[in-house]
């Protein structure tokens, strides 16, 4: 983590801590993979096995995700974002839609 970079904990507290809470926040982002990976995943799919496109499709969706919730906290004035959590949903066979949300808290 960067010096000044927003926290973010899937835990509820974080130790040694008293914040407020500020509000909740949330970072969105819909990928999809191109068509050439897509093929491959295709394939992949006959023979089994993982299908890395879909794995570097969520990887980078999740990334995008808590980028911008960070984004979403230091936009509040938060100092961290404790409680964070993802939701991913598929909107079409190559499109993924990913939310990283939590409650953003600025220390005392």
């Amino acid at each position: 983590m960067d010096k000044g970079e927003i926290l973010v904990t899937t835990t509820e507290s974080i130790p040694g801590r008293e914040y407020e809470i500020i509000g909740e926040v949330f970072g969105l982002t819909t990928q999809s993979k191109n068509v050439v990976k897509n093929i491959g995943a295709g394939f992949k799919n006959i023979v089994g096995g993982e299908i890395k496109a879909y794995t570097e499709l969520l990887t980078e969706a999740r990334d995008i995700a808590i980028s911008r919730l960070r984004k979403n906290a230091e936009d509040m004035g938060a100092d961290a974002v404790v409680m964070m959590r993802f939701d991913s949903d598929s909107i079409s066979a190559d499109m993924e839609t990913v939310a990283a949300y939590g409650t953003a808290v600025k220390f005392k």
